[in-house]
């Protein structure tokens, strides 16, 4: 880090809610694109098409354990007539040669396996004696334990049309089909399609590695006994659990103490393993708001706007906030409030956008839906502000969660959406329809 000139932007600028986000993502840009190893590429994104290059399936296969046979041979099949065929062999799957059915013949098969030569559909082998010269069986043998039943006779008890039981070659999808587009993001049914069709690797962006950081020296770590004034150090777990969800690779750092000194000691040792820093605590207008001290003053001197703006936004919860960037790679920095369910709210808000656009999305953003408020007083706003209620959200409706305390980290926990209040509107009745950000 070097010292310089703090980022331009006006420090009595009353920032919108919009403006904040529009300059973060000004200023943030999609991670290059790296090769990766299947399971190394899960929740990444595909930055190509990725097309087919041979059929799904490669062959006519069979989607049952049976026989396959002539459709002639078991027209008219029943339990009282059963057509009785000779059989002429075995086809297991991954079997290469496969012997051929003629007239009156079949050949035992198991699902997955070729369709032989001369074949023309599979019956189950429920609908059959399975060689035994019984009624019915329910199953074959273990070709192990009773190699003979590639051979001799079996009754057929119901007959079979054409093709019945056969999965027709690129009845999955065919050679030259577009498998999975651009943008894609990769779970476990897309690994599991790149696998099908031969591919062991593929182009995709990374996963953004996001480094999460609280600060204050009252936070202690869970587990730890509390002293006198202190707190447990709640932001950074809900924010990595956070950037996780968002589809990072997060990594937590325990809660650095009130000093401006170790606070940018402890940035720089982590800007090695960050796309992203996200910072909780210290940057309001208290004596010992630390990352505020620490970072106001760090930039690049040689490119004009870089380094940490701290700025105020017409929000509530999340009226302090910082962003800029830091480091040789101009690594983006969003530095949040210290109250719990301010540091959530902005994270929704700006940091989950951050890393979506990083991880090469387009769908950046939370789904919003318009709701009906059931609540049995009318919801304020600060006038000139935009503010972000909890809320519970059912079948059209949405109820807000606890009230307008400080940290309020169970209600947090209750809530499963954001209602906005628009910041020209001072008043919102029950009844009235709302914008609802879906957090779930």
């Amino acid at each position: 880090m070097s010292s310089a000139a703090t980022r331009v932007t006006g420090q009595d600028h009353l920032w919108s809610v919009t403006e904040h986000l529009e300059d973060i993502l000004a200023t943030v840009r999609p991670l290059e694109p790296i090769e990766l190893q299947l399971l190394d590429a899960q929740g990444c994104v595909l930055v190509e098409d990725v097309r087919v290059p041979v059929s799904l399936p490669p062959f006519d296969n069979s989607s049952m354990d049976g026989y396959a046979v002539r459709v002639a041979d078991v027209a008219g099949a029943s339990e009282e007539y059963p057509a009785v065929l000779t059989v002429v062999g075995d086809v297991a799957a991954g079997q290469g040669e496969q012997p051929h059915v003629g007239p009156g013949e079949a050949v035992r098969i198991m699902t997955g396996a070729p369709l032989p030569p001369g074949a023309e559909a599979v019956v189950p082998v429920e609908w059959t004696d399975g060689g035994l010269g019984e009624g019915p069986v329910s199953g074959m043998r273990a070709h192990s334990a009773a190699p003979g039943g590639a051979s001799g006779q079996v009754h057929v008890h119901r007959p079979a049309e054409a093709r019945a039981h056969v999965r027709a070659k690129g009845s999955d999808v065919k050679a030259g089909d577009r498998a999975l587009e651009a943008g894609t993001i990769l779970g476990p049914p897309q690994i599991g399609l790149l696998a099908a069709i031969g591919r062991g690797t593929v182009r995709v962006r990374p996963r953004p590695r996001v480094v999460v950081l609280s600060t204050g020296s009252e936070l202690v770590q869970p587990d730890e006994p509390l002293g006198s004034g202190q707190i447990y150090d709640s932001n950074s777990f809900a924010l990595c659990a956070a950037a996780r969800d968002a589809g990072a690779i997060a990594y937590r750092v325990g809660a650095v103490a009130d000093d401006a000194e170790t606070l940018r000691a402890t940035i720089e040792d982590q800007l090695i393993r960050a796309d992203l820093l996200v910072t909780t605590g210290g940057v309001s207008v208290g004596a010992y708001d630390v990352v505020k001290e620490a970072l106001s003053s760090v930039g690049d001197e040689d490119e004009e706007g870089s380094g940490i703006d701290f700025r105020k936004l017409a929000m509530q919860p999340g009226k302090p906030q910082g962003f800029g960037t830091i480091g040789p790679e101009h690594t983006p920095l969003l530095a949040l409030p210290g109250n719990p369910v301010s540091s959530y709210v902005s994270f929704e808000l700006f940091v989950r956008p951050a890393i979506r656009t990083l991880s090469g999305l387009d769908d950046i953003h939370r789904p919003t839906i318009r709701a009906t408020l059931e609540t049995g007083k009318a919801l304020t706003s600060p006038d000139g502000r935009r503010q972000f209620l909890r809320g519970r959200y059912a079948d059209g409706k949405v109820t807000p969660v606890g009230g307008a305390g400080s940290h309020l980290v169970a209600a947090l926990a209750q809530a499963d959406a954001l209602i906005v209040v628009p910041e020209d509107v001072t008043s919102v009745e029950p009844g009235t329809e709302v914008e609802v950000v879906l957090l779930g």
